[in-house]
């Protein structure tokens, strides 16, 4: 309907329990189980166990009973109702006690219960319907078989009953007659001893079920402490702010100072990773910035010129090149350290080792004409690796070396030795100054120079050894710095999945080249 309002239900989040109340819910619900299942088991094993007892109470009644009969001396039909009336009337039935009949063929059934076993009209009180339940029990227990039953009695409710026949023998004018005897005890014991078991099992299970729950409230309490810390201290570092920390690590349960431990040192890493990543921008940026300055700054002089004269146009053509070359060299750098990190960066294949580095080191000595080039022996076998990346990363170590030696008598070597077993070491050594023992670890970081004096186009812009690592750390491998025998620096790198060929070839000597 036009100009109907729209109902709008409001939408409420239902917040999850603490772990706390989730902890003492899950204890609730367990004792409640196992309290259960425990209560049937006592209920009805106690309930059994009575049974049993009254089982063997009357069978040993009927056996006294039908003992009395057998063994009695009466010589007469008469005679034998008189014994088993005298035995009868010596043990009156009660609620509690034992009932008992016996049945002549014949005659009217012996009993302690006369009532039971004779129809009568109502009494006072009683229904014609109580009054024939009671007829229609007694003519039940007359035609029962043998054997146990339970039967249910208007005045005392259930009665376990045994029935047995009894064979009387022959005396005088008594042909022997086989006689029913009945013995039933009733079933209020059980009753009121399932009864104590409920009452006992009910009142005890509330005082358990409640100090259980006040005792999961306070654990759970003690054990989510340090996590509610740590969520505190996760929210004010997505606040912005890395420098918190979780302290008292060393108390509480060893989970708990498992994991704060480890949240520290992931806290740690992010801090290093974005003071890392801040640095690598700024790095980055004045990297750049410079090649452009240079530029800009060169081409406001040949404009500020209204006639440059071609030498100068030249001149500027070849600096702005040059500049534009370094910075496409940069940007290419920066791209390949930023694919490193993909899965995709590698294309591994079997690399023959001897041609591979034979053929990359021939194409150094061609390039370069003033230093000394030594390549050492080569194992033979083949490497699983990248050939495009593993080439990469050897011409950055080589050109790494070049740019720290002297030119006309520099010395560059190269040789290739197997590591542990599956494993091959690339090692490229140099005659130049050297990296300092302090400046070991950082010159594979990106942008770090060990020569601060260096210009920035003769030194590069320090991301050749941080390609080098990241091609090294993709293969799975490691690269490093020491001191070299020449007194220069010595550059070790490492990579798995090398395999040695059955029949290495031998190398007569050194390949040395000294262009």
């Amino acid at each position: 309907m036009r100009g109907a309002s729209r109902l709008r239900v409001p939408r409420y989040a239902v917040r999850p329990l603490e772990l706390r109340w989730r902890l003492a819910a899950s204890v609730a619900v367990v004792l409640i189980v196992s309290s259960a299942v425990t209560f049937i088991a006592v209920y009805r094993g106690t309930g059994s166990q009575l049974r049993h007892q009254i089982d063997t109470e009357l069978a040993g009644d009927a056996d006294v009973l039908g003992h009395t009969l057998a063994s009695s001396r009466a010589r007469s039909t008469s005679a034998l109702q008189n014994v088993a009336s005298g035995y009868i009337r010596a043990q009156p039935f009660s609620a509690s006690s034992t009932l008992l009949f016996v049945i002549l063929p014949g005659t009217a059934p012996v009993t302690n219960r006369p009532e039971l076993f004779s129809p009568q009209s109502a009494d006072d009180g009683e229904s014609d319907a109580q009054q024939a339940e009671e007829n229609g029990l007694a003519a039940l227990l007359l035609r029962a078989g043998t054997g146990y039953v339970t039967v249910q009695m208007p005045d005392i409710g259930k009665l376990r009953l045994l029935r047995r026949t009894v064979r009387v023998p022959a005396r005088g004018s008594m042909p022997a007659r086989t006689v029913t005897v009945g013995v039933g005890e009733p079933l209020a014991t059980v009753s009121r001893a399932q009864d104590v078991v409920s009452r006992a099992f009910l009142l005890a299970g509330l005082i358990a079920l409640a100090g259980a729950l006040l005792a999961a409230l306070a654990i759970g309490t003690r054990l989510s402490n340090p996590l509610r810390r740590m969520a505190a201290v996760a929210a004010e570092i997505d606040a912005g702010d890395l420098h918190h920390r979780i302290h008292e690590t060393d108390r509480g349960a060893r989970e708990v100072r498992v994991l704060a431990e480890a949240f520290n040192h992931m806290l740690d890493r992010l801090a290093d990773a974005f003071a890392g990543q801040r640095a690598f921008v700024a790095d980055a940026s004045h990297e750049l910035r410079t090649p452009l300055t240079v530029i800009q700054g060169q081409l406001e002089v040949l404009a500020a010129q209204r006639h440059p004269p071609p030498e100068e146009i030249r001149r500027v053509e070849q600096l702005v090149q040059a500049e534009v070359s370094r910075i496409t060299r940069l940007v290419d750098d920066l791209l390949l350290l930023a694919r490193s990190e993909q899965t995709a960066f590698l294309r591994i294949e079997s690399v023959p080792l001897e041609r591979f580095v034979t053929e990359l080191w021939d194409s150094f000595t061609l390039l370069e004409d003033k230093r000394s080039f030594e390549l050492g022996p080569l194992p033979a076998g083949t490497l699983q690796a990248d050939p495009d990346r593993l080439a990469q990363a050897l011409r950055n170590l080589v050109g790494n070396a070049i740019a720290h030696t002297t030119p006309g008598s520099g010395r560059v070597l190269l040789h290739v030795e197997r590591g542990v077993p599956g494993w091959v070491r690339f090692v490229v050594q140099d005659d130049g100054p050297g990296i300092p023992e302090d400046q070991r670890e950082l010159v594979f970081e990106r942008f770090h120079r060990t020569d601060t004096g260096r210009a920035r186009a003769s030194g590069g812009a320090g991301l050749g050894l941080a390609i080098v690592r990241a091609i090294a750390e993709a293969h799975h491998g490691r690269v490093r710095a020491t001191a070299g025998a020449l007194g220069g620096a010595r550059i070790e790198l490492e990579l798995p999945g090398f395999m040695a060929a059955p029949r290495p070839l031998e190398r007569p000597e050194p390949h040395a080249t000294n262009a």
